[in-house]
């Protein structure tokens, strides 16, 4: 038993040592790699807004008093010239009554006024009164005149102040916001207290989208406006640039510049003050190849620079011959901008360079055999997380590198880390 034992332990060992060892034959990759793809890419500038009616009437009160009767509520529809609201008019009934006792009195001094002034006229012509006496009587006619007057317009306010008790819808729409009951006191000063907000047509609205000073350059009249709102997160709804503001707004240091957009609203999904996060197009590209940003965000390495100029040299011996790659590539990540600074993995970090004035950068790969090349490509238009290029060598499918291991950068030194590891073209 003792034997087998042992024997069993043995074979155990070597197939243990056999299965590690047959493991760290796998070819391992010292890259990272994305895919170029072929597909359509579009260059946006995002925002957020408040979606809001085209038009908005706020109805208010012309004279203070007491809600009497309220004859709409939220979301009813009016039509222009409808009564929607009463205030009480007892008071205002009084002011009438008193007007019309005042305008009396002034016409009676009017009447009496005139009888003296004819009385006194063939008097003056005779000498028998004063010339004193007959221009205070005129005086007196003139002031009884100009009194009968004011007091025919304290009339006229009077019943005007009693129509303004009656609350009128001023445009055909629908009633969004409701601020009063019945009972309450409203007081006009002035400013008119809002009673009632009507919105004119709710199958147009807006969006007030405030747009950063860095991106207001790229926004035109008519361009496109994509869309979406929490209500209907699955839904994407589209708009029309109908207006950039050129008043700017200053929000925590940061200037902002207000663009209005048109929308379309026949189901009525869309409700006032609704946030709206809005793209605007603008510039799109079709079946395109195009790749992740951080493939050009990569910087390759010297050790990257050696295989090609070594290849380079054994193909067309010549003194510098490798020496255009690597500049190129230093060139053109020099130029790009300065938002990337750091290493070469191909992170947010990485490469030192991120997209700048340079429409020109190199891609690196690996070919069918397995072995390292570089590609030059144009580089096109980006909606932050890919980028168009164009480069006559690569196909789409190819995978480019976009960072390196560990392994790569420092090289390993473990002598008990398998010599059989090699690289491989297209993955991990």
């Amino acid at each position: 038993m003792r034997l087998f034992a042992v024997i069993a332990a043995v074979v155990i060992a070597g197939g243990s040592l056999w299965y590690f060892s047959r493991g760290n034959t796998e070819p391992i990759s010292p890259y990272r790699f994305v895919m170029l793809e072929q597909g359509d890419i579009e260059a946006v500038v995002a925002s957020t807004g408040a979606l809001d009616a085209v038009t908005t009437v706020q109805v208010g009160t012309q004279v203070s008093g007491i809600i009497a009767s309220i004859y709409v509520d939220f979301n009813d529809r009016v039509t222009q010239g409808q009564v929607i609201a009463r205030i009480d008019t007892t008071l205002l009934w009084s002011a009438v009554r008193d007007a019309e006792s005042n305008l009396e009195r002034n016409q009676a001094q009017l009447r009496q006024a005139e009888r003296e002034l004819e009385r006194l006229e063939p008097l003056y012509a005779q000498q028998f009164v004063t010339e004193v006496d007959y221009a205070q009587a005129q005086y007196d006619l003139d002031i009884a005149r100009a009194t009968t007057r004011s007091a025919e317009i304290s009339l006229d306010r009077a019943r005007q102040n009693l129509s303004y008790a009656t609350i009128i819808a001023p445009i055909s729409g629908t009633v969004i916001e409701r601020n009063v009951d019945v009972g309450q006191t409203v007081a006009a000063s002035f400013s008119a207290p809002q009673l009632f907000l009507i919105a004119d047509d709710l199958s147009r609205m807006e969006i007030l989208a405030s747009v950063d000073e860095s991106d207001i350059g790229q926004i035109r009249e008519g361009q496109v406006a994509r869309f979406t709102v929490q209500a209907y997160l699955d839904e994407t709804f589209t708009g029309t640039v109908r207006q950039v503001r050129l008043q700017s707004t200053v929000e925590e240091n940061v200037v902002n510049y207000t663009v209005v957009v048109d929308v379309e609203n026949p189901d009525g999904l869309l409700l006032p003050g609704m946030t709206a996060t809005v793209d605007f197009l603008i510039e799109t590209a079709t079946n395109v190849l195009k790749v992740p940003n951080a493939a050009l965000r990569f910087r390759a390495t010297p050790r990257m620079f050696e295989t090609i100029r070594a290849k380079r040299e054994a193909e067309a011996p010549s003194e510098g011959s490798g020496r255009g790659v690597e500049g190129a590539q230093q060139n053109t990540g020099s130029r790009q901008a300065g938002s990337w600074s750091g290493g070469g993995n191909g992170g947010p970090g990485a490469g030192g360079s991120g997209f700048g004035d340079s429409n020109f950068t190199m891609l690196w790969y690996l070919d069918e055999n397995g072995e390292l090349m570089v590609a030059p490509a144009q580089i096109g238009i980006t909606d932050g997380q890919m980028t168009e290029v164009t480069t006559a060598q690569l196909q789409p499918g190819t995978e480019i590198i976009a960072g390196v291991t560990q392994q790569e950068e420092n090289g390993s030194n473990n002598p008990f880390q398998s010599q059989e590891r090699r690289w491989r073209p297209g993955g991990f």
